[in-house]
């Protein structure tokens, strides 16, 4: 095992650093009285971090020449390790003892940047990570991906900045997950524009460089297919998403009949915060005898990596990082000796960029980003790996390509011209491929009393808008908005006029919220790398840090008599749903079970929330005995998302998951649900109902369109 020192030597997980030069522990950045060989052996642990670390290994790195009692010294340092961190080895947060074989590191570091990278500052990094984990429900229905960002934002690279990206395809609707023949000649890819029979969907389709002749390869519109090209470009393997037909298919590649090789379990639900096209996304291994595909166990599970044997059509799950709740987007490196792919962490959505030995071996971590990236493709020489990433700008829904070089994780952006997402490079390495997608988020107020009535678009900005919320008194709206540049907390009149920011232009904020009084606003921001909760007088403008004793602060809800502040924790080992005075205190968890978007009952006895961000059920917990058991708020199907649904005084307005362009009621009462209305498209994060009763606010994504881009002598 290879010793790979921090290139800074800073290394911080949880609220915790580690100065590896220096050898000095802080929490809270103040220094801990933790050094000598404990400080070693946690230094040790944190270099090999997600790995088992062998006690013999520990050996052989701390006492390599001298006799010394190994086991003693080991038990002492790992005890004194616990003690600084406040872990326990029956339930470990940080360090775990595998029996017999060594510990493992199992807390996820914080990114550093590369000394090889200049690292500019990133203030649409909040805007991205915070507002796509509350709208993936939404994005997981339309082809659209979600925002993420590496550890260090990729610098433009000086080659890339002439290269020139033109529009390979050019149709209506969502060209998607292009893949080149293995002779470069043709592209693959799934297109929606051409429905059979009237039905929308996606289906296979070819295309010739330097041609517009359309070959089109299924007749079976589904809601999404990714393919793969056979290495003797006989024949393409895709994977469909399509209800009871979801499976792994291939076709020939000059068109004929297709054949279903396995049913797969995947579906929109199968991993959150994914678009259907990344983890749908499959590789074919350079021999030709694997398949690499993402599938799920049963519905609603996260999803896993398999190998398809072609010859006997059996599957076998790769090994997995034990911190990694799901897997997605394969690809077989050109000689196929790795496996790329995303590995999705617990907490806080980050991802690590992973390659897999073939045909056997561990993986290991190329790099690591902090929201959920999409796609991703090995260069010719396999000593790269183009990735791209969402992001939000513009108003628009776009994405950024970047490059990482294996070996010691660099990176560095490719500078192309707007969106540019799900890539795909020529075997020679000479050309490159990529779709790039284009749609907006308008906020937008419709009558209830009179639901049949035309929306009205309020606030217009060419920037993305989303998140409403009326006053108390219904007079004023406060909106989170990208019209500055930097996602941030603003308010105007509820006609739209008189617009205003009331969060820090410098700090990416959002998730606004009124107090019942209608004088502050409490919402979530990102001043200093952590989540943060603020609360400003609407008056005087000025926002104060709300301070209490958990970190990692989002979304915060009032309570109905303004004491209180509810919130969810992002952090490590207490995410959940809290409450805090609102003048500052010690927070208090609501239920043993996590969850998101806490809201107050009008009756002040119940608190509701999501249990998850994407899809989730509602549940509740009583007030009388904080934290409570939840459960189930029964007779309510799955939400949309987190940020889709809103209580009155009777009932619940929502969105279901699955009717993401309904608008509906559920009754308290008599458990019953009747629509409200029909939207044309689908909706954005927030729903915000006037005190009268008469209107309601939402967010609604606009016309969604995506074409293949060619980029040729890329390399």
């Amino acid at each position: 095992m290879a010793d790979r020192e921090p290139q800074s030597g800073l290394v911080r997980f949880g609220n915790f650093e580690a100065d590896l030069r220096s050898g000095e522990l802080r929490k809270d950045g103040a220094r801990l009285k933790f050094g000598g060989q404990p400080f070693q052996v946690l230094a040790f642990l944190l270099e090999h971090a997600g790995e088992v670390v062998t006690r013999e290994e520990l050996q052989k790195h701390l006492w390599p020449d001298t006799f010394v009692d190994v086991d003693h010294n080991l038990n002492t340092a790992i005890n004194k390790i616990r003690e600084a961190l406040g872990d326990s080895a029956e339930s470990p947060r940080y360090v775990e003892t595998l029996p017999r074989r060594g510990y493992r590191f199992i807390c996820e570091l914080e990114p550093q940047a590369q000394p090889t990278v200049a690292v500019e500052p990133d203030p649409g990094w909040y805007s991205r990570r915070l507002w796509l984990k509350i709208t993936a429900g939404v994005l997981a229905v339309s082809t659209l991906a979600f925002a993420a960002v590496f550890v260090h934002r990729p610098q433009r690279s000086p080659d890339q900045a002439a290269l020139t990206a033109i529009p390979f395809t050019a149709f209506p609707g969502e060209a998607t997950s292009p893949a080149f023949s293995p002779d470069g000649s043709r592209i693959a890819f799934a297109w929606n524009g051409d429905p059979a029979q009237g039905v929308k969907g996606f289906d296979l389709y070819v295309k010739a460089l330097g041609s517009e002749t359309l070959l089109r390869l299924t007749q079976h519109p589904s809601e999404s297919i990714s393919p793969t090209w056979s290495p003797d470009g006989t024949q393409i393997a895709f994977h469909r998403l399509a209800g009871a037909d979801t499976g792994i298919y291939v076709v020939p590649a000059l068109g004929g009949p297709e054949r279903k090789l396995r049913l797969t379990r995947m579906s929109s639900s199968s991993i959150n915060f994914i678009s259907r096209s990344d983890f749908t996304h499959i590789s074919w291994s350079p021999d030709g005898k694997w398949i690499a595909f993402a599938d799920a166990a049963r519905k609603e599970e996260q999803g896993r990596i398999y190998l398809l044997s072609t010859d006997t059509l059996q599957a076998r799950q790769i090994p997995i990082s034990p911190m990694c709740i799901g897997e997605g987007m394969p690809a077989f490196s050109h000689n196929g000796e790795y496996l790329a792919y995303w590995c999705f962490l617990v907490n806080n959505g980050k991802a690590l960029l992973q390659a897999l030995p073939i045909p056997g071996g561990q993986p290991k971590t190329i790099s690591s980003s902090l929201s959920f990236p999409n796609g991703l493709t090995w260069s010719a020489d396999d000593e790269k790996i183009i990735y791209s990433l969402y992001s939000v700008g513009s108003g628009n829904f776009t994405a950024e390509l970047g490059e990482v070089t294996v070996a010691n994780g660099s990176t560095k952006k490719l500078a192309f011209a707007g969106s540019a997402m799900l890539p795909t490079i020529s075997l020679r390495g000479d050309k490159l491929a990529y779709s790039s997608l284009s749609t907006s988020l308008n906020i937008w107020r419709k009558e209830l009393l009179h639901p049949e009535s035309p929306a009205v678009e309020l606030i217009p900005s060419s920037r993305a808008q989303f998140d409403a919320q009326y006053s108390p008194d219904g007079k004023r709206i406060a909106f989170s908005s990208i019209r500055s540049g930097v996602q941030g907390v603003w308010i105007s009149n509820d006609d739209g006029s008189n617009v205003v920011q009331i969060s820090n232009p410098h700090d990416p904020s959002g998730s606004p919220q009124w107090s019942p009084n209608g004088k502050k606003i409490a919402f979530d921001s990102l001043p200093r790398g952590r989540f943060e909760i603020y609360v400003a007088d609407v008056a005087e403008g000025i926002p104060r840090k709300l301070v209490t004793n958990i970190s990692d602060l989002v979304r915060p809800h009032w309570s109905r008599d303004g004491k209180w502040l509810y919130f969810r924790s992002e952090e490590t080992g207490r995410m959940g749903v809290y409450r805090c005075p609102a003048a500052g205190g010690d927070a208090i968890a609501l239920s043993q079970d996590t969850g998101v978007s806490p809201q107050e009952s009008f009756d002040r006895k119940t608190v509701y929330f999501a249990s998850t961000y994407s899809k989730p059920v509602l549940r509740k917990v009583s007030l009388l005995a904080l934290p409570g058991r939840s459960s189930e708020l029964d007779g309510l199907p799955r939400v949309s998302h987190a940020g889709l649904w809103t209580l009155s005084p009777g009932g619940i307005y929502f969105v279901p998951a699955e009717e993401p362009r309904s608008l509906r009621y559920f009754d308290f009462a008599t458990k019953e649900i009747r629509p409200i209305f029909d939207a044309n498209k689908y909706f954005g994060s927030g729903l915000s109902v006037s005190a009268d009763g008469r209107w309601i606010l939402y967010s609604q994504i606009a016309d969604i369109n995506s074409d293949i881009m060619l980029v040729e002598h890329f390399h």
